[in-house]
């Protein structure tokens, strides 16, 4: 039986983790470019759109993960009868809200 989240550990889908693991590296060159171009002084425009384009990204994400969270882990903790990862929950939705 694999391990539940509430282990803190999260078997994933291996094409659900390569999908996270690209969106995660376009993200970090988003941020390298970004970088540069405050090296490089370029124009607030500019950097604010990369900054804004690397949110959205971000923002992609968290809400892919919790999506799949709320599928797997969440459901397996309310079938187990552990209705306090509603809680849990709550608090994550909060942060994205």
């Amino acid at each position: 039986m694999p391990a539940t989240c509430h282990q803190k550990q999260t078997p994933r889908d291996e094409e659900f983790a390569k999908n996270l693991q690209q969106r995660l590296n376009r993200v970090i060159g988003q941020l390298q470019g970004v970088k540069t171009m405050l090296d490089e002084n370029r124009y607030c425009g500019d950097v604010l759109m990369q900054l804004a384009a690397s949110e959205k990204a971000i923002r992609r994400i968290s809400e892919l993960v919790l999506r799949d969270h709320m599928q797997t882990c969440v459901v397996e903790q309310i079938r187990e009868g552990n209705d306090e990862v509603i809680d849990e929950v709550m608090v994550l939705m909060k942060q994205f809200g």
